[in-house]
């Protein structure tokens, strides 16, 4: 037992050791948005380019130690240069002006508008996760394990996602990469979003409609959707097989991060009622290639179940589902799933899923392009049996007995708070 004891001590120390001296390897001096062959980038007029050739950021760089320690990712996508338009908001869509600023905990984003209403998203590429290092991590220096963690996310994966939606026939916000140089239209927001690669795309929430649907009424947000069920009740009624599609598409391109304010609703007119299209957003998590010991750890069923990695296969389903599902879809039968399973598989083809990947830069596409694909491949002809098994779990998982993330606001009087049909 003592030998025992000493062997594990032994493993422990040598473990936080290369823990720490893996950390240690981080870049101290880093770049993001880091333009190829222009040097002194404050002297550059970029109204002379129309294109730049870019690399998103240099900081998650590692040496073979790192890599076996906090996991290979997408480490080379982030670094590598593409191409990559040169855009100014005063002429954008005939000029966009900001509303105000916006993001989560990782990610910076401006709110902006057009002439005649539409509403539209920066947001950053680059993500700033320091809101969520607890402070722990801080006190222990392993910060860095988080900040890191960011290198599993491909920097391009919504633009990939966005066309294999389209092929779905699922809606989406049209996200485009761009370089947004400093500019007078930043004004204020210079310092903090000027001369940095950013995804621009449509809001989750307009008067207008930008969407190829008709008699739509609305566009809104989830827990504007609650607000209007109170106020409508039965006259406004969910897409159920719309949103079992667009939930088993989250399952095929691995994105585990789907809480309700990543989604909008499209409010369609249909025979005196009120039709709630789902309109997916925020694609971040889309490929999220977790590895390494440290990261592997932590995403383990038992610790982060919901953080599943991006494989050929889903290995644990349960922590892919989640209040959102049940308050949405708890009542939906298994034929519902199935059904749209089959149409998934029958839209999805190889094809298709080709010419997603293969859109990024030959660049991009060489490092990752092949597998992405094959791991597409695989989970779309899982999905049936993915689509029988999510119904499962969602018979035996409870309705949320509080508000969904985002509605916390939302006074329900006892109404709409467990599901969306639970008066």
């Amino acid at each position: 037992m003592k030998k025992i004891l000493i062997t594990i001590g032994v493993i422990l120390v040598l473990f936080i050791i290369l823990l720490y001296w893996s950390l240690k390897s981080t870049p101290e001096n880093y770049e993001t948005s880091t333009i190829v062959n222009l040097d002194n980038v404050n002297s550059i007029n970029f109204k002379d380019y129309d294109s730049l050739i870019i690399s998103a950021s240099s900081l998650y760089e590692a040496n073979a130690l790192k890599k076996l320690m906090q996991g290979e990712h997408y480490r080379d996508a982030w670094a590598t240069p593409i191409k990559v338009p040169v855009v100014f908001l005063d002429t954008l869509l005939g000029g966009l002006t900001i509303v105000k600023e916006g993001g989560g905990n990782q990610t910076k984003s401006l709110k902006l508008e057009d002439s005649i209403g539409n509403k539209y998203a920066l947001r950053s590429i680059n993500k700033t996760p320091g809101p969520l290092i607890p402070e722990f991590a801080k006190t222990l220096g392993l910060e860095n394990i988080i900040i890191d963690g960011i290198s599993a996310q491909h920097p391009y994966a919504a633009t990939a996602v966005a066309l294999l939606a389209d092929a779905a026939h699922i809606l989406h916000t049209s996200p485009k990469v761009y370089f947004i140089p400093k500019q007078k239209a930043l004004k204020d927001y210079n310092e903090n979003y000027g001369n940095k690669l950013f995804l621009f795309e449509h809001e989750t929430e307009s008067k207008t409609n930008w969407t190829t649907i008709k008699n739509v009424r609305t566009i809104i947000e989830t827990d504007d959707l609650q607000e209007l069920k109170l106020e409508l009740g039965d006259t406004l009624k969910l897409d159920e097989h719309a949103l079992v599609r667009a939930r088993l598409f989250d399952l095929f391109i691995g994105d585990w991060d789907r809480h309700a304010k990543q989604w909008g609703w499209v409010i369609k007119e249909e025979a005196g009622k009120q039709i709630a299209i789902p309109l997916p957003a925020d694609r971040d998590n889309a490929f999220f290639n977790i590895g390494g010991i440290v990261p592997s750890i932590i995403s383990n069923k038992n610790v982060t179940p919901e953080m599943r990695p991006f494989n050929e296969d889903i290995e644990y389903l349960p922590g892919l589902i989640h209040d959102f599902d049940a308050y949405f879809l708890k009542s939906t039968t298994v034929n519902v799933f199935i059904e749209e399973a089959q149409i998934l598989q029958k839209l999805l083809t190889d094809q298709v899923i080709e010419n997603a990947v293969r859109q990024w830069p030959a660049q991009i596409y060489e490092l990752d392009g092949l597998e992405i694909e094959n791991k597409l491949k695989s989970r779309r002809d899982g999905l049936q049996d993915y689509a029988k098994e999510f119904q499962r779990i969602l018979t035996e998982k409870p309705y949320p007995t509080s508000p969904l993330k985002g509605s916390e606001g939302v006074k329900f009087n006892g109404h709409y708070l467990n599901c969306f049909e639970c008066y």
